[in-house]
């Protein structure tokens, strides 16, 4: 057999292929073309009338997710979340942290209003996690200043076997660049506590006894079970039989002690709510806690960046006796006073206040935060989302085109979904340097990187083989390919998996509160810290609303985008 009949019998099949496939490659002429719908080469049958040339309807080759409008959007995105994060080069703003507990909210609060009255600007960076987050935070320079215990900074952070003074303390922390002072005039110490019944049945007085009652639960703080102040020395020093103690959150273990749930949990001696659950204190018989004086850790040069603060701070120095902190904690966790109303209470000097009652779900719902929170939630959401459709669509178009290169690039995707939130973000602060927008945003664009790499690569896999073929012998190249054919035929699959994304990154974004970012989290952790149902609420129903909203949009956008034509479901109606 010749070339010439070789060539003739390549011709045939390349015409069928073309009539075959001929609604699929509607998007290959420009808007308005007219054409009449055959190769070159492909004569009309004998005899057949003459077809009048029409005029085929595509809608822009550009779409929405290849060009480099996805790009842009992104980079706009992330400058603008990068944008509102406060950073050591704002000027005359004093950037207050304080840790995931009530104390440590007023305290902060507190810190907060007095350098505001002293004519300061200054934020405060609330329910930043656990000690480890915050140490990390003031080191980096994110905040300036936070409440802190002698005995935190003696045997967790510094890692000292006996407690050191304050001129101690302040030798060591210098290589940091820190500082410590101001010693506010209380001792909170930690202590296990049960209730008083179980304590009498049971003839509990000191933790040794604990030793001869192998049968009770415990259920302590996951801060306290990790602590080398806590659980760990705490079992060494009295040979507690309790393996595996029950690990739950600080502000929710005294609900779960009242209910029977456990018998023994960890405390703070100045927590409001001993008495109301009347709760009996072990007594460290072996005196394993050292003493935990609340104090001000700071950067080194706050005092010459904010002298009129600094003044205004330490003469806090020895005005909150362990009374006045108990009186403060109740006002918040007993009494539903927000923190900032029980600060501003203590600055002015007001004595205790009556009850403030509980608030309803619709006026904390609507407070005067929701605004802020929304807007912050939605920067975390859309600003990450943007940047993980511009890293994963590639990413899927490259696992589509190498096989080898898809076995890494699902695997790693896949795996990245799997490290729990709080370890990636504990990892991130200390990589970056910083807390807050920054942390928060690169995490999110990590967890939304899976639906979408995977659906792209998905898409791009059930494209029938024959339509390649037939945009091939037209004499495409592969770039005309990809953006004419391929991805608008894989729009839905891709489409589907950053509205996937989008939804998960609504919920995910709750964790930024932990690390100062903001959003409906905030509301979420103080819940947690107070045990307080309405403010979860407060934060759980606009996240929850939030994501029924962004479903609507992108169920709206795919009915939009994603008709063949515009107009129509049909990719052949206009042929």
């Amino acid at each position: 057999m010749g070339c010439a009949q070789h060539w003739e019998k390549i011709k045939v099949r390349i015409i069928r292929l073309f009539r075959k496939f001929k609604p699929a490659l509607w998007v290959l002429a420009p808007p308005g073309q007219t054409t009449s719908c055959r190769l070159p080469g492909a004569a009309p049958k004998a005899g057949a009338p003459a077809r009048a040339p029409h005029t085929v309807h595509r809608p822009p080759p550009a779409r929405w997710w290849t060009g480099s409008f996805g790009l842009r959007a992104a980079a706009l995105l992330l400058a603008a979340g990068l944008a509102v994060e406060p950073t050591p080069a704002v000027a005359e703003t004093l950037v207050v942290g304080s840790k995931r507990f009530t104390e440590s909210y007023i305290l902060g609060e507190i810190v907060r209003q007095a350098a505001l009255r002293a004519g300061e600007r200054s934020v405060h960076r609330s329910g930043l996690g656990n000690t480890a987050i915050v140490f990390e935070a003031i080191k980096s320079g994110a905040i300036d200043i936070y409440p802190e215990y002698t005995g935190t900074l003696d045997r967790e952070i510094l890692g000292n076997p006996r407690s050191s003074s304050l001129v101690e303390l302040n030798r060591q922390l210098a290589r940091y660049g820190l500082g410590v002072g101001v010693p506010l005039g209380f001792n909170n110490t930690y202590a296990l506590a049960v209730r008083e019944d179980v304590a009498q049945q049971r003839g509990l007085r000191r933790i040794s006894d604990l030793s001869h009652h192998a049968d009770l639960r415990l259920g302590l703080s996951q801060e306290f079970l990790g602590r080398r102040d806590g659980w760990p020395g705490l079992r060494e020093a009295y040979g507690l039989p309790f393996p595996s103690p029950r690990g739950i959150d600080h502000g929710l273990a005294y609900v779960a002690l009242a209910t029977g749930q456990v018998d023994v949990i960890d405390v703070y001696t100045t927590d409001a709510k001993l008495a109301r659950y009347r709760l009996r204190l072990l007594e460290d018989d072996r005196h394993y806690f050292p003493a935990y004086e609340a104090v001000l850790v700071y950067r080194l040069d706050l005092p010459e960046r904010f002298p009129k603060a600094w003044r205004a701070l330490q003469s806090l120095a020895g005005t909150i006796p362990e009374p006045t902190m108990i009186r403060l904690n109740a006002e918040a966790e007993l009494q539903g006073k927000r923190f900032t109303e029980v600060a501003a209470g203590f600055l002015d000097g007001a004595a205790a206040a009556s009850p403030a009652g509980s608030r309803g779900l619709l006026e904390v719902l609507a407070g005067p935060d929701l605004v802020r929170l929304t807007l912050e939630h939605a920067l975390l959401v859309f600003a990450s989302l943007a940047v993980s459709v511009a890293i994963g669509v590639p990413l899927g178009v490259g696992a589509n085109r190498a096989p080898r290169f898809a076995a890494v690039v699902l695997g790693a995707v896949g795996v990245i979904q799997t490290i729990p939130a709080l370890a990636l973000l504990a990892f991130l602060i200390a990589a970056l340097q910083r807390i807050g927008v920054a942390p928060a945003l690169v995490a999110l664009v990590l967890y939304g990187l899976l639906p979408i790499v995977r659906n792209t690569y998905a898409g791009l896999q059930e494209v029938p083989p024959g339509v390649k073929q037939a945009a091939a012998a037209l004499g495409l190249s592969e770039a005309l390919r990809l953006r004419l054919i391929e991805l608008p035929l894989a729009g839905r699959s891709i489409l589907a998996g950053i509205k996937t994304s989008a939804v998960i990154n609504v919920g995910t974004a709750t964790i930024a509160a932990f690390i100062g970012a903001g959003g409906y989290g905030e509301r979420i952790v103080a819940g947690l810290a107070l045990n307080d149902r309405v403010m979860l609420l407060a934060g759980a129903i606009p996240a929850a609303a939030f994501a029924l909203l962004v479903q609507g949009l992108f169920d709206a956008l795919e009915r939009r985008w994603c008709a063949w034509p515009p107009g129509s479901h049909d990719p052949g109606a206009r042929f």
